[in-house]
């Protein structure tokens, strides 16, 4: 089982312009996916494997004028959304066959650089951390100050930054409850900042 814990950003100008250019490459990355799919749908061939995109809309893009601009920002947040498009059509399936449970879903839509809400998502390989200042270290950002409004149970597995469409930038940590979460004094100053901070 997975807990959420968000809290609430202050990046820099100069944070949020980096912000800004991983939205729209993971965005980039995201569509290329889908019309990459559906090319192959089209052309009655087998959709393309993760690695097949990868090598082609992330290692061989970069080398080509047109995408060389996608090796400015972590490679980690490019992958996440090759990966969020394979869920969205795991999903879609799922559904067509009744095999999840709710609504019927459509299939994955292009994502627009007018969206209200943009996120991006960074694992264990990204080498983000928790300073021990308490900021969210991202690789191509910066350490960004974070509004702590409690600690965290544990070392999360992964964090997803958000911007809404009010203009606000938020952290989402994601947390393992299974085995029950602990703070192993080692962690503390990594894993659980000071709770003594302005609420999110």
């Amino acid at each position: 089982m997975q807990l959420r814990y968000s809290f609430r950003l202050s990046p820099t100008p100069g944070q949020r312009t980096a912000l800004a250019q991983a939205f729209g490459c993971a965005r980039v990355v995201y569509n290329d996916a889908i019309a990459a799919r559906e090319a192959a749908r089209a052309e009655g061939r087998k959709a393309p494997s993760m690695a097949e995109l990868s090598a082609m809309l992330i290692t061989q893009a970069k080398r080509t004028p047109q995408r060389a601009w996608l090796g400015e920002v972590s490679a980690v947040v490019l992958q996440q959304s090759l990966r969020d498009v394979g869920a969205a059509y795991s999903a879609f399936f799922a559904s067509l066959k009744g095999e999840r449970k709710g609504p019927k879903i459509g299939p994955p839509a292009f994502k627009s650089r007018k969206d209200n809400r943009q996120s991006i998502r960074f694992t264990k390989n990204a080498r983000w951390k928790i300073t021990d200042k308490g900021r969210l270290a991202l690789p191509g950002v910066g350490e960004v100050p974070v509004r702590w409004s409690r600690t965290l149970p544990s070392t999360p597995s992964s964090v997803t930054v958000i911007k809404d469409a009010a203009g606000r930038y938020f952290a989402s940590f994601v947390i393992e409850t299974d085995p029950p979460p602990t703070c192993a004094p080692l962690r503390i100053p990594r894993a659980c900042p000071p709770s003594a901070s302005t609420s999110a």
